[in-house]
């Protein structure tokens, strides 16, 4: 039996496309977070505008869970 091992290497630097289908937004959704703080800003690796993986979880864990959220009786 021949088994391969193939190693997976998560990038640490995303790239916007990437970045808004890890946080399970749309590109300009994904703009619209990082304009208005929600996201952490990119970082600029020559040429490239990467967002680091580590800065997007921390922006995730802040954002208010179901429970933290203001209950609105309009949605009753």
């Amino acid at each position: 039996m021949d088994t391969h091992r193939q190693d997976v290497i998560v990038p640490r630097l995303l790239s916007r496309p990437q970045a808004a289908v890890y946080i399970g937004v749309s590109p300009s959704t994904f703009d619209k977070l990082v304009a208005d703080g929600t996201m952490p800003k990119p970082k600029r690796v020559l040429s490239r505008v990467l967002w680091d993986i580590r800065k997007l979880d921390l922006s995730i864990d802040r954002l208010p869970g179901d429970d933290e959220i203001d209950h609105n009786p309009w949605d009753d």
